[in-house]
């Protein structure tokens, strides 16, 4: 017996309603070989939102859904989504990465786009009888885990402008390996803008990503991986990449923009910089300017710049692009704080290293 509600009262309702698949794709997963996002686990879990309260709980198989053309997530962009991951410690049990965060910020971007709130409770309840039953497919293997997708879309079959009444809340599960294979090339953005004040660029909110991906693309054809994301209004200060956060070490002081209304308020972002300074790291949250971290490159006082989000956990930066100069920074060794943050989350997770902030919870 759990607690679901609308977004003000609580009612108490039945279990999660549950339908087995009949048969697993488990044997489609090698753990030697997994691509990211490619490959999805066996359930699913659903639930709508009518009548002002979430109902009709279910967990079912991994299937196609079925949307009425004038679906307004389809045409207004009326969508929201988490990202987190579930691991296997070294006993053997499936842990998740501090998803209690997850389910807070899901409602922070759920208000900026009219959408009613996921009770945190059917969320965690959620999310922990989803992953009950797809256990099997948590990978074992170094640098792997099971990517959980939450997230939430208007049903509305109406084309015009206004707020959805009618919702879906859904996670989906898949195994993955790697986002990123290697140090990643980025290049600094002045043209083209992720987001302004005022936007909805501190909500994870589709539209924001849809947004990105003809810049990206336009510097992936000049060999970069990502863009590091610059102020809307002037292109003079660093906000983020286009899947992490983004952190520079100058000088032994570890750097990087305070979250605000354009920039996301990561999770991994937290967890680095609170255990930085539990090491007694320098840590200034603070604008970062473009030239800044330019002269630092040139100074050679620029000593690693990395990224920090769920997909990627950890991602060295190998080279930084700007304007029409490129700045290849040093490569990373066993020394560089990126790879000893990489280490003390892995640790964690694995129940290696204590969990003395409680970020683990155990499925």
């Amino acid at each position: 017996m759990y607690t679901t509600y609308n977004p003000l009262i609580m009612i108490e309702t039945s279990a999660i309603r549950i339908e087995k698949t009949t048969q697993s794709r488990i044997n489609e997963l090698d753990e030697n070989n997994i691509p990211f996002g490619r490959l999805y686990s066996d359930h699913m879990f659903l639930a709508d939102y009518k009548d002002g309260q979430w109902q009709d709980l279910r967990i079912v198989p991994y299937q196609n859904i079925s949307l009425s053309p004038a679906n307004s997530a389809l045409h207004y962009g009326i969508t929201i989504f988490e990202g987190l991951k579930a691991y296997r410690n070294k006993d053997g049990e499936v842990v998740v990465f501090r998803p209690e965060a997850n389910a807070k910020r899901l409602n922070i971007s759920a208000e900026r786009m009219c959408i009613p709130a996921v009770p945190e409770g059917l969320f965690m309840e959620a999310l922990n009888e989803l992953l009950k039953i797809d256990a099997s497919w948590v990978p074992s293997a170094p640098g792997t885990a099971l990517y959980v997708r939450p997230f939430v879309f208007g049903m509305d079959e109406y084309i015009g402008i206004r707020p959805s009444e009618n919702f879906r809340f859904m996670i989906i599960t898949g195994p993955v390996g790697s986002y990123y294979t290697k140090p990643v090339r980025v290049k600094i953005e002045t043209k083209f803008s992720r987001a302004f004040e005022g936007g909805t660029g501190f909500a994870k909110a589709g539209g924001n990503y849809a947004a990105s991906l003809y810049p990206a693309r336009l510097a992936q054809k000049m060999g970069f991986d990502q863009l590091i994301w610059t102020d809307g209004k002037t292109h003079q200060y660093i906000e983020e990449s286009g899947t992490m956060n983004v952190m520079f070490m100058i000088d032994d002081v570890l750097i990087t923009a305070p979250t605000s209304g354009t920039i996301l308020k990561g999770i991994t972002r937290d967890s680095v910089l609170t255990i930085a300074r539990e090491w007694g790291v320098k840590v200034e949250e603070r604008p970062v300017a473009v030239a800044e971290v330019v002269a630092a490159a040139k100074e050679g006082r620029l000593k690693e710049a990395f990224g920090v989000g769920t997909a990627a956990t950890i991602a060295p930066i190998a080279t930084i692009g700007y304007e029409d100069e490129v700045y290849d920074l040093p490569a990373a060794d066993d020394s560089f704080f990126s790879r000893k943050i990489l280490k003390q989350l892995s640790g964690i997770r694995s129940g290696e290293i204590a969990d003395k902030h409680g970020w683990i919870y155990k499925i």
